[in-house]
């Protein structure tokens, strides 16, 4: 069976190349994305039985940290790259 989501050793991969004393955030919501402190892993099981691990954000004030950022919401492909549009010459005083 082949799957689409994400195992826990596929994430551990992953993790393992990273700094160990990085924290850990959660990017939510491709409309509005947002970022958010993980504080929980949790265990459960889905309707089969077949264990799924959780990861939760904080219920504390403080949790959602605020947007996130560009170039990660840009490699999420749930933003396109943003370039400030070209500039105009100034007008003069006198409509010139």
């Amino acid at each position: 069976m082949t799957s689409s989501e994400m195992t826990v050793g596929d994430l551990v991969d992953m993790l393992s190349a990273c700094d160990r004393s990085a924290p850990v955030r959660l990017a939510m919501n491709p409309f509005f994305p947002m970022a958010h402190r993980v504080e929980q892993v949790l265990t459960s099981a889905d309707e089969t039985g077949r264990a799924v691990i959780y990861l939760a954000e904080g219920r504390e004030e403080g949790a959602q940290l605020g947007h996130l950022p560009t170039e990660v919401a840009v490699a999420l492909t749930w933003q396109g790259p943003v370039q400030a549009p070209p500039r105009r010459p100034r007008r003069r005083a006198g409509g010139n």
